[in-house]
């Protein structure tokens, strides 16, 4: 991946090997030998992560950590604090000023690596997220509860797999004052669990007893719910051969036991955020999907939608000689209910016609609104007679109720509809419904509130 990584450090030999080891994984680097050269670096340039030292003249990694955190222009920047002291206290302290995660010198490199991968992955899924929802503000659109706990680590769902049971009561109480976290020794109904209900963590033991953790891993993995759940592996010290398997295999982050509180809180906040902005930008991506294809009135599929849709049908039809007929309906009169009533009244209008169009048609049948008044449906294996019943049970759906505009005023409304079906090899999808919309034309010819089929 590439990533941009701030160096921080007053000693030069600090600096260049980390800047070595990430320009050997492609991330590119910059670097500064104090804090306040770190704070002016930030202020004109793009950094991903700082890789912030702790001890250093002046101004130390901690109030530079939380100056970067204090400005709203650079508090999104996730920060990696470097020390050579290895107390609860340093780790404490670091949080309270901001820091996103933890790395003790001397510094491993596979700790390294995968620290600034996952918290460069969550930057850019951040800048993505926000750079949505400034859109979205630009637009009128209000911020929502989906965004707000997407920003947030707190309060996650964690499945807890650890068959030795003091470690997983450590690792509870931990969990416990932020989070809901759930203890399951058993691999089998650890995956049924996954499968049946939400989380938005997978923590496993390679310490298991009768069990292979990683043959878990691989399965959560596999799986279509789970495959972007995030999961922390809980590794022995020298076990650096399962370690690099299990990031291989898609594990999101590891730590060594014997596990240190902070530095798990801290790594279990980076995937429970990083989950929660992957959910958000893809829920996001399938609404503007949605919105792209669904008329936002009606819930219809629109007109951009329906003609893919018809081409493929057309062509399918074409291929296996089955029948294929399309109706086009028209409210007739309709600019006089928008005279009469305004827009609002209009809409209500077609709104229920559209309720009704839609209980006219079978599962395998497509309903759309072209625009305006005029709607369509495509109808897969039907031929012409079928689908003049169709359109004539349509028609005597809308005018035999009158529509309710508001508590005083019901209005009669009536459609016209016209038909057609595939009859020529060399028929197109512009040609049948080219025949069908002559056909609806016709219909208004001949007096409206009525079906025609196939008028060229």
């Amino acid at each position: 991946m590439t990533a941009r990584v701030l160096v921080v450090d007053d000693i030069l030999a600090n600096v260049k090997l980390p800047e070595a080891r990430l320009a050997a994984e492609y991330f590119e680097v910059l670097t500064a030998y104090s804090g306040k050269e770190a704070l002016e670096v930030l202020a004109r340039e793009r950094v991903d992560v700082v890789l912030l030292d702790v001890m250093m003249p002046g101004m130390d990694g901690y109030e530079a950590c939380r100056r970067i955190k204090s400005n709203p222009k650079t508090h999104h920047v996730p920060v990696i604090m470097v020390t050579a002291l290895d107390q609860p206290s340093d780790r404490v302290q670091g949080l309270e000023n901001g820091a996103d995660d933890f790395l003790t010198k001397p510094v491993d490199d596979i700790a390294l690596i995968t620290r600034v991968k996952n918290l460069a992955r969550l930057k850019m899924l951040n800048d993505e997220m926000l750079m949505r929802a400034t859109t979205g503000r630009q637009m009128g659109m209000a911020e929502n509860a989906a965004l707000e706990k997407a920003l947030s680590g707190r309060s996650g769902r964690i499945l807890v797999v650890d068959d030795h049971p003091r470690s997983a009561t450590r690792l509870l109480d931990a969990l416990a004052k932020t989070h809901e976290a759930f203890v399951e020794p058993d691999l089998h109904a650890a995956l049924v669990r996954l499968a049946e209900q939400n989380f938005d963590l997978l923590i496993v033991s390679l310490s298991l007893t009768n069990a292979d953790g990683m043959r878990l891993c691989s399965q959560v993995r596999s799986l279509e719910r789970t495959r972007h759940l995030p999961i922390i592996i809980l590794v022995e010290p020298g076990d650096d051969a399962r370690l690099l398997r299990g990031l291989d295999m898609g594990v999101n982050d590891y730590l060594m036991r014997p596990i240190e509180r902070h530095e798990m809180l801290a790594r279990v906040k980076t995937q429970i955020k990083r989950k929660r902005h992957s959910d958000y930008l893809r829920n996001r991506l399938e609404e503007s999907v949605e919105l792209s294809i669904i008329d936002p009135l009606t819930g219809l599929h629109n007109r951009r939608y329906m003609e893919g849709h018809l081409k493929t049908l057309v062509a399918e039809a074409l291929h296996s000689g089955r029948a294929l007929s399309i109706l086009v309906a028209d409210i007739d009169h309709f600019k006089k209910v928008n005279d009469t009533f305004g827009h609002d009244g209009g809409d209500f209008v077609l709104k229920e016609f559209s309720q009704r169009f839609q209980r006219n048609t079978r599962g395998i049948d497509l309903a759309c609104r072209l625009g305006g008044e005029e709607f369509l449906i495509i109808m897969p294996d039907t031929d012409i007679a079928r689908a003049y019943q169709v359109g004539e049970r349509l028609r005597a759906c809308v005018a035999a109720d009158p529509f309710t505009i508001n508590s005083e005023t019901r209005i009669r409304v009536t459609a016209s509809v016209g038909l057609a079906t595939i009859e020529r090899a060399d028929d197109t999808p512009e040609s049948v419904f080219k025949r069908a919309d002559n056909a609806l034309y016709a219909a208004k010819r001949r007096g409206r509130n009525r079906v025609v089929a196939d008028a060229a």
